[in-house]
């Protein structure tokens, strides 16, 4: 894994902010360092495949665990992103020209990796006039030749400087999860995640619904940036008011000094609390967690989600 602690060479937008004080860790957000075969095993078909992972680009604490058994989620069109969220790890700049040989390398580590289920997303191209819609439709497409098997998960930016057509060019691709994450409540978006909006966001998702109702949809917030129990309330309704079926929630960690102060660490039994409540609220899947991701045990999520549905359909 790559070093994180080191803001000024992978983070210089950044550098100018003063540094947030990072708060100990308590005892049920600690994760073992990876040690096993299997997450070398995995490791090696990424860099032989000359990958980008988001596990590694944003220091994921759950990678070490998802690598063992041989999981991880592929981040397409380079590891430079147009946006710069002060809770990302992710670095900002000027990307690079789109690989359009990555397609086809995505697909046969899906194959070599023998996953039943992968989760594609990618940094924000705000430089591409489609953001990268076709090159998420080329890699679904080379997924589905090479990993007939395989059931495909996309977490998207949000496409907010594109045409409509770009996120129908992504549906069309026929992706068995949309997932785009609303990251966190709409009243600290100005200051967590600036370049983005609330509204587009929820309305992306709900036209996903409109476009393939077919299609589950997916998104996820992080807490522990200053948020109140009640506007995470309000996002849930606003989640289902979009049709949403699965929603995360997970515990913000600062990646380094330079990135937005955690505010406090949710107890697990708050989690539980908001599970609860999302689960009366509608959605047909939810994780709430202190270690839960959008790509955490999305496999099993996944098959869970098709249960759920199921189950639904048979009380009508």
């Amino acid at each position: 894994m790559r070093d994180l602690k080191i803001p000024d060479q992978r983070h210089p937008e950044k550098a100018h902010r003063p540094d947030n004080a990072q708060p100990k860790k308590p005892d049920w957000i600690r994760v073992k360092a990876p040690t096993s075969q299997g997450y070398k095993d995995t490791r090696n078909i990424i860099r032989e495949h000359k990958l980008v992972t988001v596990c590694e680009e944003a220091g994921c604490p759950n990678a070490g665990e998802c690598w063992s058994q041989g999981h991880a989620t592929m981040m397409i069109m380079g590891e430079i992103c147009t946006r710069g969220c002060t809770f990302c790890n992710i670095a900002t700049g000027k990307p690079q020209t789109l690989d359009v040989f990555e397609p086809g390398r995505v697909a046969d580590a899906v194959a070599k990796l023998g996953l039943n289920h992968v989760v594609v997303t990618s940094v924000d191209r705000d430089d591409l006039d489609d953001g990268g819609a076709e090159h998420f439709a080329q890699t679904i497409r080379a997924i589905r030749h090479r990993a007939p098997g395989t059931t495909i998960e996309v977490l998207t930016p949000d496409f907010l400087k594109c045409s409509p057509q770009a996120l129908e060019t992504v549906v069309a691709a026929r992706p068995d999860v949309f997932n785009h994450n609303l990251e966190t409540v709409p009243g600290l978006y100005p200051e967590v995640r600036p370049g983005a909006r609330y509204f587009h966001s929820l309305r992306l998702l709900q036209r996903v619904k409109e476009l393939d109702p077919s299609m589950f949809t997916k998104s996820g917030i992080m807490v522990g940036l200053g948020e109140d129990r009640q506007s995470v309330l309000q996002v849930m309704d606003d989640m289902r008011a979009a049709d949403i079926d699965f929603l995360t929630i997970g515990q913000y960690l600062q990646p380094t000094p330079k990135h937005h102060a955690v505010d406090r660490f949710v107890h697990p039994d708050e989690f539980e609390a908001y599970e609860k409540a999302a689960y009366g609220k509608g959605f047909l899947m939810v994780s709430a967690t202190p270690l839960t991701r959008s790509s955490y045990h999305a496999g099993d999520d996944f098959a869970r989600l098709n249960a759920a549905r199921q189950a639904r359909l048979g009380r009508v």
